[in-house]
């Protein structure tokens, strides 16, 4: 399984990464938000990078010509609700890919012990399509794998594109124990080296969801 890390080399990804990151700017939600965004579009291109491509004759002012354009059929995957603004990067540069919608939450049990559940599936048919997953933050790895199981309910990609702004070393070793590792690819901003005992990320950024859109009760 290949993994993507952006942080092994320089990029203005380094950039919104130190935003997002420091206390004394990610306060501003307006910018976290669309630093999230900007990592997405980001990720994007460097995905599409990737895809399979058809020549496709057009018709300019002047005479006909060819272009190369995506002949994959690509679904752009979020969990709720961190995930919308990273999201949103990527549907900014595939503006018509289909997309699918998953909600994961932590239900907690005890201060830091908690299951994850899924209460909500938005998805097309997903046989033969690429599928691009995204999630800002992958702390342990089960968010993400019980958002894929969800979705294959709706069918079999041909390929999966795990990306994130900042992932765990752990959590990176879970995705390659639970997905296809012929066919998924992970894409990271930043591979951090644990999660503490609440499973947040450390160094990471705090809670992705809380700096985008407000606290929650």
């Amino acid at each position: 399984m290949k993994v993507v890390n952006f942080a092994d080399y320089r990029s203005l990804m380094s950039q919104y990464m130190r935003e997002l990151r420091d206390v004394n700017i990610q306060g501003d939600m307006l910018r976290f938000r669309r630093n999230l965004e900007r990592m997405g579009e980001i990720m994007a291109f460097e995905i599409s990078r990737t895809l399979a491509y058809k020549k496709e004759t057009i018709t300019t002012p002047l005479a006909q010509t060819e272009c190369d354009v995506i002949a994959d059929k690509v679904v752009l995957g979020t969990i709720f609700r961190a995930g919308v603004p990273f999201h949103q990067g990527f549907l900014n540069f595939f503006d018509t890919a289909e997309n699918a919608f998953v909600s994961a939450y932590r239900k907690y049990k005890e201060k830091e012990n908690f299951d994850i559940c899924i209460e909500y599936l938005a998805s097309p048919r997903l046989d033969g399509k690429v599928l691009i997953l995204a999630d800002p933050m992958l702390a342990t790895g089960a968010s993400m794998e019980l958002s894929y199981r969800a979705l294959l309910t709706k069918g079999t990609p041909a390929h999966i594109h795990v990306a994130s702004v900042i992932a765990s070393q752990q959590a990176i070793d879970y995705v390659k124990r639970t997905f296809p590792a012929d066919k998924t690819t992970i894409w990271v901003g930043a591979i951090d080296p644990e999660i503490n005992a609440h499973s947040y990320i450390v160094p990471g950024l705090g809670d992705a969801g809380d700096l985008a859109y407000g606290t929650k009760e």
